[in-house]
């Protein structure tokens, strides 16, 4: 081990590893393997500013865990990035554990899935919500490993109580970094035409809706986002036949 390479036990059954800049990656590769035959976890803590240490940690063998904020080092709260190696991860030398290193640091997007449901007037069923001031469709966050289709429907019913599976995918909108959420892509499923009785059956989540209501493309306007407004009013033209599947913040430049 170099003067500049340092395994240290911070804790029971893990070591943190840390380099100086241009350490060789089969030296750091070499030194996580040797901590690992006496501990579990071998981790690192790497500038977010630092891609070269970035890179000799991820070719040694560590995965990305996250971004642990605030970090005390020198007196000062500074953030890094978190790479670790456990006893268990199958060997990078194999398919599935060169696969899993991977999947650990390339990009991951945010989906959401809505649907569009509207009613004999091309009225469009939108809900007000309690976390924020405007209007949207109902739907929401795809979980890890879920189908957006039926992530779709799940929201739908946990929100509103109607059991309405999601049609055809008519529009994927994908949206910029906004007032601190990442970027993220939105699809809206076709959820078909509906009497406008249909809002008599629904039961808020109380947590999440106040109400629900179907609505004309000018109470759409005056209640939504205007990138809300604008993903419906692209959404509708879809389902007619005369619109784009893909935009942007509801544009299609």
């Amino acid at each position: 081990m170099s003067d500049e390479l340092t395994v240290t036990t911070v804790g029971e059954g893990v070591a943190r590893i840390s380099w100086e800049p241009g350490e060789p990656i089969d030296v750091v590769r070499r030194e996580v393997a040797a901590a690992l035959m006496t501990h579990v976890r071998v981790e690192a803590l790497v500038d977010p500013d630092d891609t070269q240490g970035q890179r000799t940690a991820t070719w040694s063998g560590m995965h990305r865990e996250g971004v642990m904020r605030g970090v005390t080092i020198d007196g000062r709260p500074v953030d890094r990035i978190v790479y670790a190696r456990l006893t268990t991860d199958v060997p990078v030398d194999e398919p599935e554990g060169f696969r899993a290193l991977l999947n650990s640091f390339l990009p991951r997007k945010r989906a959401i899935g809505q649907m569009l449901l509207r009613d004999e007037d091309e009225r469009v069923l939108l809900c007000q919500l309690t976390y924020k001031r405007d209007w949207d469709l109902p739907g929401g966050v795809v979980e890890v490993g879920e189908s957006p289709r039926l992530a779709t429907s799940r929201e739908i019913e946990e929100e509103l109580a109607l059991r309405i599976p999601a049609g055809e995918l008519v529009l994927t909108d994908w949206l910029p970094p906004w007032s601190g959420w990442d970027d993220a892509v939105c699809l809206v499923f076709d959820g078909g035409v509906h009497p406008a009785s249909l809002t008599e059956r629904i039961v808020h989540e109380a947590r999440e809706i106040r109400t629900a209501e179907f609505c004309t493309i000018e109470q759409i306007r005056e209640r939504a986002a205007d990138f809300t407004a604008r993903r419906i009013e692209a959404a509708l033209a879809a389902v007619r036949g005369d619109g784009p599947r893909y935009t942007e913040s509801g544009r299609t430049r």
